[in-house]
């Protein structure tokens, strides 16, 4: 399943939500590709989807969710990625 949170982080001058799939990357990379959403916005086991689509996003199949059950729901997948391994840090 396609997962979409609330739109809170602020970076260039709008404010971003994460993309995930609960269910594969290959998934998550078709319903990007579906969307138009650029292979560039994928940070590790998320897409950055600016606020402007993330409405489109919704009608396009997915699932409003908060921040806290995106990441609950990641982690229970087995696809979420450490911060750790996203700051390059093994120790």
């Amino acid at each position: 399943m396609i997962l979409i949170d609330e739109a809170v982080w602020p970076a260039h001058d709008t404010l971003w939500a994460h993309l995930v799939s609960d269910d594969s990357y290959d998934e998550l990379h078709a319903f990007a590709a579906r969307h138009g959403i650029p292979r560039r916005g994928f940070d590790h086991d998320h897409y950055d989807v600016p606020e402007s689509r993330r409405a489109e996003l919704i009608a396009g199949g997915a699932v409003a969710v908060t921040g806290l059950d995106l990441a609950r729901r990641l982690e229970r997948s087995g696809l979420r990625v450490s911060q750790r391994i996203k700051r390059g840090l093994t120790a």
